[in-house]
């Protein structure tokens, strides 16, 4: 890029200083972005977080939920909505803040919203009672089969590219994933497989569509100068968006959950607790993060840093249920944390290898 003090606006000589200062400043953010990979984040307390490990964060987070609903011993409507109404108060403070900074969503973001919205109810609602039907373990490994969808859409939609080391790394974290879940040790468990399949399959689809659109409008830049937003905030308008979608996401698991095994409006004191900490851990931090990190990432590189979701779970259920992992889930754990980190990472493992084999410490 040429510099701005070198040229002339061609009709009263050399540019004004004001615009030597601006584009400065510009050159400067462009030379960060570009030496992070364009992958830095701004955290939820205005400070930069890398988007590799926002996303990681975020998906160690979500892991909790699985456990947190099991121990809340409540109906899928019960705990889908509950998860999200009590996650509003504190998503609503930070969306007006983001508001306020930059502007508001536009017309079209707005529709993606929606649509998102019923996707994480239809997801939620799907997903928990696949568990019941299939047990924990198969429905993880069936609903994580974003792996694969999610990039297929980016590819169909906005024709991204697909990288080599993600379609390389993708047999192993299915392994993985199989492993972890217990399927080969345990068989097919639950009070009914054929239906907890479907609905787990299911749960998959509105998952990557969930993610595909939180994506799409984090990354959609359109009316935002209209919107009075400086360039610095002019980032898309992830936190809005993804209070939005909860609000759907109440909205839709209420009425269906309703229609669908039924929805309790006082579960009891305890189960109000436990889904108080889904809420703030799994929605306010998990997913948020997912949200904010989710349009700074190629999205293979999101889906396979979300593999993380059931290695987190599998930690989790041996700390608060007393699960012990088999000798093959750890192994398991081993080959999605390996192919995680080879698809997400950007260097190249050949070289990584040549170069630590033929270092000092090395001999």
């Amino acid at each position: 890029m040429r510099n701005w003090s070198d040229q002339t606006d061609g009709r009263s000589g050399p540019i004004p200083a004001i615009k030597q200062t601006n584009t400065a400043q510009t050159n400067t953010e462009q030379t960060n972005t570009a030496q992070t990979g364009g992958r830095t984040e701004r955290g939820l307390a205005g400070t930069r977080l890398p988007a590799p490990v926002a996303m990681a964060a975020g998906a160690l987070c979500v892991s909790f939920s699985a456990i947190l609903i099991e121990l809340a011993h409540t109906t899928p409507g019960t705990a889908s909505f509950y998860r999200c109404a009590l996650a509003l108060p504190l998503l609503v403070g930070l969306a007006l803040a983001e508001r306020r900074r930059g502007g508001g969503l536009t017309g079209g973001q707005w529709i993606a919203v929606v649509v998102a919205g019923a996707m994480f109810a239809g997801d939620m609602l799907l997903w928990t009672q696949a568990i019941l039907e299939v047990g924990a373990g198969l429905s993880t490994v069936l609903v994580n089969a974003q792996i694969m969808i999610v990039p297929l859409l980016a590819w169909s939609v906005d024709h991204e590219r697909i990288a080599r080391r993600f379609v390389l790394s993708l047999p192993v974290m299915l392994a993985g994933m199989l492993l972890v879940g217990g399927v080969l040790e345990n068989g097919v468990p639950g009070s009914d497989p054929t239906w907890g399949t479907v609905h787990a399959v299911l749960a998959a689809v509105c998952y990557s569509m969930l993610l595909f659109l939180l994506r799409r409008v984090g990354q959609d830049r359109v009316g935002q100068a209209k919107a009075g937003g400086t360039p610095e905030h002019q980032r898309g308008r992830a936190v809005q968006a993804y209070c939005g979608v909860i609000a759907v996401s109440a909205v839709v698991s209420l009425v269906a959950g309703a229609l669908w095994h039924g929805v309790s409006m006082a579960p009891g004191w305890a189960a109000i607790g436990w889904l108080a900490l889904v809420a703030v851990v799994g929605q306010v931090v998990g997913w948020l993060l997912v949200a904010l990190a989710a349009p700074r990432l190629p999205s293979e590189v999101g889906a396979a840093l979300l593999m993380l979701t059931p290695i987190g779970a599998l930690v989790l259920g041996a700390v608060v249920l007393g699960e012990r992992p088999s000798v093959l889930q750890l192994v398991g754990s081993v080959l999605i944390l390996a192919s995680a980190y080879a698809a997400s990472s950007r260097s190249n493992p050949v070289a990584l290898i040549r170069r630590w084999t033929h270092s000092p410490a090395a001999g």
